[in-house]
Parts: structure tokens; sequence; C-alpha cells
């Protein structure tokens, strides 16, 4: 079979495609053919930028989420059978219950990732695809569908009635505005452009704020919301934005932050964080049980992702470039088989 190794913080010239034997699944695990991958910012800063917050392993297969088919299981294997379509659970120990260290272990980091041709995974960590989606969109789900069903129900889940802001066009960004919507809750969005403000209307956005036109953009949150701000922010800009992300919640609201602020904490405002009273809740993707309920409520309200170009696996490095550089609308897929 054939796969792509990345060494990390190399760039394109630290990636390479190889070829191997295909995996013998073991007791309690189950060989894939992968259908198909997708792309989350996790890859630009190992590949690109050399850092990430948890043990990333020398010339490992990279990427995190992809979709495919079981083709044979191991000794003792009973959730998944051959035939089966399914997806990966980024983080395979981590079943239930909250994050710990002890579940660390993640794919595309510490263990091998999903751009092979074929990738055993322990059955547990599979969640089986919902009918309506292709292979392709079905790739698009674990990283950033996962990690936007958890902000949403983390803490006090989001009720229907209440207010939401998200921040920008990314994908975390766009699956909240998508499960929002089903969920009844109204939608404040920010985005950098008219074009991508009536894209992101037409995915149900009740209100869009131009940043760029309207750059303390948490004073026209306030003016939306009657003064009283919205009742969560996902939070995807870090420590960019977190000042007037705190600065647009309701009292007693929720922020749920997705990545990190360090080395930018110089750029948060100190009295902003103090000024008001809120919970803040940092996001580590999910567990198989965010992305099983995620995946049984996708189905019920037969939503799809948002996927802005799909490539092939021998494409994999112009992927990578165009998911660098372009700033892209919606998922990066690649075609395995």
């Amino acid at each position: 079979m054939k796969s792509y190794r990345a060494h990390m913080g190399k760039g394109l010239s630290g990636l390479y495609k190889t070829e191997q034997d295909v995996p013998v699944p073991g007791p309690g695990e189950a060989l894939i053919r992968v259908k198909a991958c997708s792309l989350n910012f996790r890859e630009m800063m190992i590949i690109f930028q050399g850092r990430y917050p948890l043990p990333v392993r020398q010339d490992v297969i990279p990427v995190s989420d992809g979709a495919g088919e079981v083709v044979a299981v191991g000794e003792g294997a009973t959730r998944v059978k051959p035939g089966d379509r399914v997806m990966a659970s980024i983080f395979p120990n981590w079943l239930e219950g909250p994050f710990n260290m002890d579940q660390a272990a993640q794919l595309g980091g510490s263990l091998d990732g999903m751009m092979a041709e074929y990738v055993v995974l322990r059955e547990e960590a599979l969640v089986t695809v919902p009918s309506h989606l292709s292979d392709e969109e079905a790739a698009a789900l674990p990283c950033a569908g996962v990690t936007a069903w958890h902000a949403l129900q983390c803490g006090v889940p989001i009720q229907e009635g209440e207010t939401i802001l998200t921040l920008g066009s990314g994908s975390v960004s766009l699956f909240a505005l998508q499960f929002a919507k089903r969920l009844g809750v109204r939608v404040i969005a920010t985005t950098s452009s008219p074009e991508k403000s009536e894209r992101l209307k037409a995915l149900g956005a009740d209100e869009v704020i131009n940043y760029k036109a309207r750059p303390e953009w948490h004073m026209a949150v306030r003016e939306i919301t009657g003064g009283t701000g919205v009742d969560r922010v996902i939070e995807v800009g870090g420590a960019g934005t977190l000042t007037q992300s705190v600065m647009s919640t309701a009292l007693n609201g929720q922020i749920s932050l997705i990545g990190g602020l360090a080395n930018h904490v110089d750029k948060v405002d100190y009295n902003a964080l103090v000024s008001n009273v809120y919970s803040l809740h940092s996001i580590a993707v999910g567990n198989r049980s965010h992305f099983s309920n995620m995946v049984r409520f996708m189905e019920s309200h037969q939503l799809k992702p948002v996927i802005d170009r799909v490539f092939s696996f021998d494409e994999f490095d112009q992927a990578l470039v165009y998911y660098k550089d372009s700033n892209p609308f919606g998922k990066v897929i690649i075609r395995v088989s």
C-alpha cells in the first residue's frame, strides 16, 4: 500500500510518499480501506510550523481525519464488520467522559494517521458513517465537526432560543452555525468580506458582522442583542479575539475556546477578562460519545458539511499549500481511493 510520511516542521521538504505492506488487524482491531481524508489547522502546525501541544512522532503518517470501509477485522472484534463504512476518532482511547493525558494518543500525532490507503484501528475508535453522506463528506467530520458539537454541548448545553457568536468562516465555525440553527439558536457571525457574509447567511446566520468594516465588532454584537450580549461564543481566534469575545458575552454566558493562547497572552486585555462574569471552557476536540451523538444529530437533520475543494491522493502536497494559503470556506478533502 501507499502512504505519506512527514517530519514535523520540515514543510513539504519533509513530506514523502512510501510503500509498505498492508497491515494486519490484531485482536479487537479493524483494517480500514481509507476512502477520503480532510485537513485541519493541526496539520499546518505539525507539518509547516513544527509546533503542537501534544507529542508528535517522527516520520509520522499525517492527518487525523479520515473515513473508509472495513475490509477485515481481528479476533474478537464485534462492533464493526467487513463492508461497514466508518470514521476514525482522533483520540482512539478517549471513549467518554472528560479528557485526561492517559487518553492523549492521537491520530496523525503520537499515532500514525489516516493519509494512507489502509490503516488498522481499534474498533472502539470507529463511528459509523451516516447513510446520507459521501466518503468525502464523512471525512470532514472527526475534528472540526466534533469540536463544534462539543463546543455547543460543554458546560450548560446551548438551549433553544439562545444566541451564539461564531467567529470567521473556518470549518469549526461553519459546523457550529449549522448545528446551532437546527437546535433553534440565533446565530451572529463575523467575517471579513461581503461575499463571505452572503455565504454565511445562506447557511442560516441571522446576523453577520464584517470585522474589517467594524473593527470593534463586540460593540456591534451588543447592539444586535440589545445590550445584553450573547449566551455563548465559539472562540477560534485565540488571543487576538478573546478580549472582544469576553466583551460580547452576556452575564453568566459561556466561551468555548478552541485552540490556545500560548505566546500571545500579551494581546489579551486583563481588565476586559475580569470585567464580566462568564465561564471559559477549553475544547480538545471531543470523545467518541460526542462523535456518536453528533452523527445521530446530523442524520436526523440530514446535515452535510461545507466542502471547499477536493484533491486526489497524489495531490496531497498541493492540498496542504492550498489550505495554508487560500483561507478556504469549508473543508479541504483528499480523495484516497
